[in-house]
């Protein structure tokens, strides 16, 4: 009988913080890209041309309501990092809270045969955003060191 010595792959433990970071930054990923293949459903680029976007005319105010909708998220990659734990836990929690309907929303006004289209993105999209609600949620917590008296 041989004896082999058996390596095993190291598995070391991921700062909650990039999780946080790598859940936004696959989220991000999947909210540029839905957009994107948007454009390929027949009827889009013509409403674009048309100055439409869904039901909305294309104005600089929608634009800038655009630009935060994907800026916040973009930002959450980074300060998913570099905020201290308290607030970093608090912002995660409000702002997946808040783009959850967000997302949904996406579906709203569209037929059935894009379900599948939708459904994989907006399911994606959500479980991604439940990911950073239950990590942020249950934060770990160190026992505080009281004052000697």
């Amino acid at each position: 009988m041989t004896n082999r010595n058996l390596e095993t792959f190291d598995n070391p433990p991921i700062p909650l913080q990039a999780k946080l970071a790598a859940a936004w930054t696959s989220f991000m990923f999947f909210y540029v890209y839905v957009d994107y293949f948007n454009l390929f459903k027949p009827g889009v680029i013509d409403d674009l041309r048309a100055g439409v976007v869904f039901e909305f005319d294309i104005t600089p105010i929608l634009l800038t309501v655009f630009l935060a909708l994907i800026g916040i998220p973009a930002l959450m990659v980074v300060l998913s990092m570099v905020l201290p734990a308290r607030v970093n836990r608090a912002i995660n929690i409000s702002v997946a809270s808040l783009y959850i309907p967000v997302t949904v929303f996406n579906a709203v006004g569209e037929s059935s045969n894009w379900a599948p289209f939708y459904g994989l993105s907006i399911g994606t999209e959500v479980v991604l955003l439940v990911f950073i609600l239950r990590s942020a949620w249950t934060w770990p917590r160190t026992q505080s060191r009281s004052l000697p008296v």
